[in-house]
Formats: structure tokens, C-alpha cells, sequence
């Protein structure tokens, strides 16, 4: 179960962590919406303050907070997700630009969360999330349904992810910060499993979170096509991910039972990837063959080819502009799926800035594409016009 935690003791807690609320009685009355079980996607259930340190031992002129906020899960059923929001310690005045951002796959265990390593310095992605914090920028990163919180992992599922990152945004707009509020313009941001969710929060936008003054989007190694990436996988080094998405499907929709398609080898598998983290799971899971760990495959099913292709990305079009980018010999997400999601996005009339970086992998790719989308961001922020190449 949840604490929940009362609208006094929220504006208790934002005093004593460094937060001054606009008002006292705006907070209270947030938070009190909050701790019923009415509350709207988006309210804050618990905060606590914690520390972001990109590398172990690594200072940041920054604050930070670890929250539960209300979410949506895939079917629609209301949900608790955690995350951490981050603000630099600048001494800015005015409105600060709010960004959501979703990391790559960490693993299904709970320990493996964004928001239980950033206080040492051992979270993955850590060192590129610091570049967009340094631009002066809030951040709230969200851990996803299931990671760090009870129940498991909704894995590459994408309209739980990219919901978790929509109210993940909302969330941090109703801390009470200073500068960071409704007003705020908002960047949305992944890579990986990452980018499904920030191509499924660019595409939710005007209907599940239209308030939100999205700016840009800035996605890349997107799996949008996880019967492509799951063929694409099968027997290679990625072949634990397939694996950990199909257990992530099993965790949003019970009704696939996919301890009937497994073998006792790939029940052993679940089990130990529910505990650890990606590296332990990529490499128990390595060349493995989905024919290995089952007795039938799955994928084969009408009902997971359903529930895999409601994952699918590219059926509608972004309400605001997106910067894509992929490495061109990816080993893990299809350069041509890439191509794909680009070709469906502008099919549809969407805004699409596309960069491709032909000599790069999977993890080259976000490291080298980081920051230049970091920059197409605050572009975005700036008021300037986005550049498309559809």
C-alpha cells in the first residue's frame, strides 16, 4: 500500500526540503485532492527530499525530490508511480521550462529505479540527464508503473509510460517550486525504452494532458514496433529485453498468462529479471531464442500480437514539434523502424525534425544525440521555429 500523505504535512515537507509554495493554501489544497482516492492524475500522493548526483560522489548545485504521483495504467485503471524531480540551484527568476524525462530500459527489479540511484551517483543515465538540468532547466524524470513501486514492471508498454510521463510533468508543476507551475513550457525527452515512452507522451498530449504547454519532444532509438524489435532480437544479444517486455505485457495484462507459454528455463529467467537489474538480465537472456524459454510462442498468439501492436507507434500524429534521431547500425532497435516512425509521423502531417547518425550503435546514439536534442529543445523553449525535414 501507499502512504498517503496529508495536505499539512505536503507543505511541511516542501519547507523543510527547500521549496517555498506560492501559497500555503494552493498546496494544501493540492494535496489534499491527493490523499483521497479521488485524486486526478497528476497529484502528488507522497514527496520526500533526496539527492541527484550524476556520478558517485559527484556534487550538483541542484535540489531534489523523490515523489509518488497518481498516474494511468494501460487499461485505463487508476495507478501510484514514483519519480524524482530535479531543479538547479541557479537563483533564476521567472518561469523555469518543466522537462519529463524517461530513461532507457534500467531492469524490473525495484532496485534498479531512476529515483533509488540517483542519491549515489549510480544511475545510468545520470550524467546526460545533468546536461539538461544545467541548462537551467526542472526536471522530473518518472520511474514508470511497477519500478520502484508495488506490482511489477510494466515494461515497453507504451501508453502506461507515456502517461507515467505526462503526469510526471504535472506533478512537478504542482510541487509548489518556485517558477515551475502551469505556466511553464514543458520538453519531453527519452531514449530507448525512453523514447516509446516519449513518443507515446508526444502523441497522447492533446488528449490525455492538453494543459500541459508542450514544447517539443525529443526521442530517439524508439522501439515502435515491438513484433519488429522482438523478430529483430530473437537469438541476438538482446535477446533478454524480449524476454523482460514479454513479462512487461504479462504485468499490464494478466489475461496473456505467459507462464503457460513458458518452459521451466524461461520461468527461471522471469523470475531472476523481476529481482535485477538490465545488465544482469541482458546477459542471463543472451542469444537466447524465444523457442529456448517456451513450450509455445507467444508472439505468436492473436491476443500478444494485439497487445504488442497496441504499443505501436506512428498511428497518430504529435500535436508539437519532435526531434528523432537514430544510429544507424543500432543492434538492438531497427534502424528501419526508426525510418518507419518518421515516414508515419510526417504521413501524418507532424512536425518531425530527423537525424540519423549512420555509423553509430544503440548506446553511441544516445550519447552522441544527447545534447544536440537538448539543444533543439531550448530552441523550443526560446520561441523559435522548428525546423522539419519530412
Amino acid at each position: 500500500m501507499h502512504v498517503r500523505i496529508g495536505a499539512l504535512a505536503v507543505v511541511a515537507a516542501l519547507t523543510v526540503a527547500g521549496i517555498a509554495p506560492a501559497t500555503a493554501s494552493a498546496t494544501a489544497s493540492a494535496t489534499a485532492s491527493a490523499s483521497s482516492e479521488t485524486g486526478a492524475p497528476g497529484d502528488i500522493v507522497s514527496v520526500a527530499p533526496t539527492a541527484f548526483h550524476p556520478l558517485p560522489l559527484q556534487p550538483t548545485n541542484t535540489s531534489a525530490w523523490h515523489i509518488t504521483y497518481r498516474s494511468t495504467s494501460a487499461t485505463g485503471a487508476p495507478n501510484v508511480v514514483s519519480g524524482t524531480v530535479i531543479v538547479p540551484d541557479d537563483g533564476k527568476k521567472g518561469t523555469r521550462p518543466v522537462v519529463t524525462y524517461a530513461v532507457g530500459t534500467v531492469g524490473l527489479g525495484d532496485r534498479c529505479a531512476p529515483s533509488a540511484n540517483f542519491p549515489t551517483g549510480t544511475a545510468v543515465e545520470a550524467t546526460l540527464i545533468n546536461q539538461v538540468v544545467q541548462k537551467g532547466w526542472a526536471v522530473a524524470v518518472t520511474d514508470y508503473e511497477g519500478l520502484g513501486t508495488p506490482g511489477d514492471h510494466t515494461y515497453a508498454v507504451g501508453r502506461s509510460e507515456g502517461q507515467a510521463m505526462l503526469d510526471a510533468a504535472r506533478a512537478a508543476q504542482r510541487l509548489g517550486i518556485a517558477g515551475v507551475g502551469a505556466d511553464s513550457p514543458v520538453g519531453i525527452m527519452g531514449y530507448s525504452q525512453g523514447g516509446q515512452a516519449s513518443s507515446w507522451a508526444a502523441e497522447l498530449h492533446d488528449t490525455y494532458a492538453p494543459e500541459l504547454k508542450v514544447a517539443g519532444t525529443v526521442t530517439g532509438g524508439v522501439p515502435a514496433d515491438l513484433l519488429k524489435v522482438a523478430a529483430y532480437n530473437d537469438g541476438g544479444i538482446g535477446a533478454g529485453l524480449v524476454l523482460m517486455a514479454a513479462t512487461g505485457q504479462n504485468a499490464a495484462f494478466p489475461e496473456l498468462h505467459l507462464d503457460t507459454y513458458l518452459n521451466a528455463k524461461g520461468r527461471g529467467y522471469v523470475e531472476y529479471m523481476k529481482k535485477n537489474c538490465v545488465a544482469e538480465g541482458a546477459v542471463a537472456g543472451l542469444f537466447q531464442h524465444i523457442s529456448d524459454v517456451t513450450v509455445n510462442n507467444p508472439l505468436d498468439q492473436p491476443d500478444w500480437q494485439a497487445r504488442l501492436n497496441s504499443s505501436r507507434l506512428g498511428t497518430k500524429a504529435p500535436d508539437a514539434p519532435v526531434y528523432l534521431y537514430h544510429g544507424g547500425v543500432d543492434e538492438l532497435i531497427p534502424y528501419k523502424v526508426g525510418e518507419q516512425l518518421r515516414a508515419d509521423w510526417c504521413a501524418k502531417g507532424a512536425r518531425v525534425q530527423w537525424k540519423s547518425y549512420p555509423l553509430l550503435g544503440h548506446i553511441g546514439g544516445v550519447t552522441v544525440g544527447a545534447l544536440p536534442g537538448a539543444n533543439w529543445l531550448a530552441d523550443r523553449f526560446a520561441g523559435r521555429a522548428a525546423p522539419g525535414n519530412c
